[in-house]
């Protein structure tokens, strides 16, 4: 079986064709059907964030290029941009790179925590729809104990960095202290809270949760004594937030340039902060066209996220030690599966022989023939049967005068063992 993984990232793609690229959670099942179905993968994990589309297959037919053609065509983009932008990887590589991604050391903040439950989630809707079995069952599960490995080992975590972080210091450089403004939080899964938490870590009190379903944004309301709000109440309130924060899994935008214009106008164009961390993205590019509307990126973020990660060089060399270890651990165990599938193929080859030969004698013996000449006869062919094989490879080492294969067939049939 052979590895596969193709994808592109923040590093080889820009939002735009990234958000192009992911896969909503409605749209996975039907993407891993297809891929069983269209270029059959024996075993496959789509993994898709806000900063990567991964598709990892094991099987048994390699094809790079196929599974690169069925990204562009499930996502009905141009194969040629595509391309241009995208990585292919195999076996080892695709080993250390899944290990590397789920460990934080490929992510646009090094280091960052979110991406190993990314990761997890990726494999555990892959599990659940019957897509995964022995070859990436046991890839993932090792990649989770190496990146805990890690974590545990490295200071890889040290003072914490990640997307949420960066939005905070970058709202932080703008209005100096954060403590008297009001922010509006738009979606409550992992990213938001972060954020919400690093809100709070600079005194904010006065935080809106605006999220699809109440009940979800009312229990991240509830740890940072927020408002909860629903999507459909921003239009309402925009005009009295500061900041504004958005990571949600909507494909459609939820803030649309006429809304902040409006909300601007009640302001009095009092100026308000946007950061979009979402892919797609929540909030319409053109409102950075608005005077008054300041937007950021995920791709925004980078010049502030190359700043918090001097202290974390030395610890990303050492985890890159370590993957590149446990990477070749699970390669060697992936190689003695296919030892193991030839020792069972060996001995059931011998094992039709004796059978065989079995039979034979028991039949000789029913048909009343001498025991002592069924034996005989019956030893005989069973060691010329179990010679056969080694003894032509020994004639063929012998005759093209292949002293290494010689000498390994000898030390293999234990011909050069000392006698006592």
């Amino acid at each position: 079986m052979t590895l596969i993984a193709v994808g592109i990232n923040h590093k080889t793609a820009p939002v735009d064709l990234r958000e192009k690229v992911a896969f909503p959670v409605e749209s996975m099942v039907d993407a891993l059907a297809s891929l069983q179905e269209q270029i059959g993968a024996e075993e496959s994990v789509i993994l898709s964030t806000c900063n990567r589309t991964e598709v990892y297959i094991s099987t048994d037919k390699p094809s790079g290029d196929s599974l690169f053609n069925w990204l562009a065509s499930f996502h009905n983009i141009d194969s040629k941009e595509l391309l241009c932008h995208s990585y292919l990887l195999e076996n080892e590589a695709a080993i250390e790179h899944v290990m590397r991604v789920a460990s934080g050391l490929d992510s646009l903040v090094l280091g960052e925590p979110q991406i190993l439950g990314q990761v997890k989630q990726a494999y555990t809707s892959a599990k659940n729809y019957g897509a995964v079995n022995s070859q990436l069952e046991k890839l993932f599960q090792h990649t989770f104990s190496v990146a805990k490995k890690v974590r545990t080992e490295t200071e890889i975590g040290a003072n914490a960095v990640s997307v949420a972080f960066a939005s905070v210091q970058l709202a932080k450089q703008i209005f100096s202290s954060l403590k008297k403004t009001k922010v509006l939080l738009i979606g409550a899964g992992e990213t938001i809270e972060l954020v919400a938490k690093h809100l709070t870590n600079n005194e904010v009190s006065n935080i809106t949760v605006a999220n699809r379903t109440v009940s979800r944004g009312k229990e991240l309301a509830e740890q940072i004594n927020a408002n909860v709000i629903t999507l459909a109440q921003i239009p309402n309130v925009l005009h009295n937030a500061d900041i504004v924060i958005s990571s949600t899994a909507s494909t459609l935008p939820i803030i649309g340039k006429g809304m902040v214009e409006s909300a601007l106008k009640d302001r009095k164009h009092k100026p308000i902060f946007f950061v979009d961390l979402a892919v797609p993205r929540d909030i319409e590019s053109e409102v950075a066209d608005l005077d008054d509307a300041y937007l950021y990126t995920v791709d925004d973020l980078q010049h502030i996220v190359e700043q918090n990660l001097a202290s974390r060089h030395q610890a990303a060399q050492d985890a890159e030690r370590i993957i590149k270890e446990q990477a070749q651990v699970y390669f060697n165990w992936q190689n003695s599966l296919e030892s193991i599938d030839s020792l069972k193929l060996f001995r059931q080859q011998n094992n039709d022989v004796k059978v065989k030969l079995q039979q034979r004698a028991l039949s000789q013996l029913a048909e009343g023939k001498d025991p002592q000449e069924v034996v005989i006869e019956l030893s005989n062919k069973l060691t010329n049967a179990l010679l056969h094989a080694p003894t032509k490879a020994l004639s063929r080492a012998a005759s093209e005068q292949d002293q290494d294969t010689l000498s390994l067939l000898r030390h293999t049939l234990g011909l050069d063992v000392e006698k006592e």
